[in-house]
């Protein structure tokens, strides 16, 4: 048994596909959006170069997970190896320590 719970006009209810026409009711993917160019993250090649302009480099990490830290910064940003996998917990994730460089968007 799969869905999700909508709250809406006062009444709460499961919708099998959230995605689906039901407007407003609807889950929308989510995009990383580099702010200079404008343009979308769309493989991680292109999301390493970007955060080795801003002064990231990569990290020893697990097999699943590549993670790249500052110097500056005791932070670190992991995302999977499989850009597949990159979820909108990971582009916020980068959005919090990137702030004026990434947003979050959707698609």
């Amino acid at each position: 048994m799969s869905g999700v719970w909508v709250f809406k006009n006062g009444v709460l209810r499961r919708v099998e596909n959230p995605s689906g026409g039901e407007p407003g009711g609807g889950l929308r993917r989510k995009v990383l959006v580099h702010l200079p160019t404008d343009e979308v993250v769309t493989s991680l090649a292109m999301l390493e170069s970007e955060l080795a302009e801003l002064g990231w480099e990569r990290y020893p990490s697990t097999p699943d997970l590549i993670q790249f830290h500052k110097r500056s910064s005791v932070h670190l940003i992991s995302v999977p190896r499989d850009f597949s996998r990159f979820t909108s917990v990971h582009m916020y994730d980068i959005v919090v320590k990137c702030r004026t460089v990434f947003e979050v968007r959707d698609a």
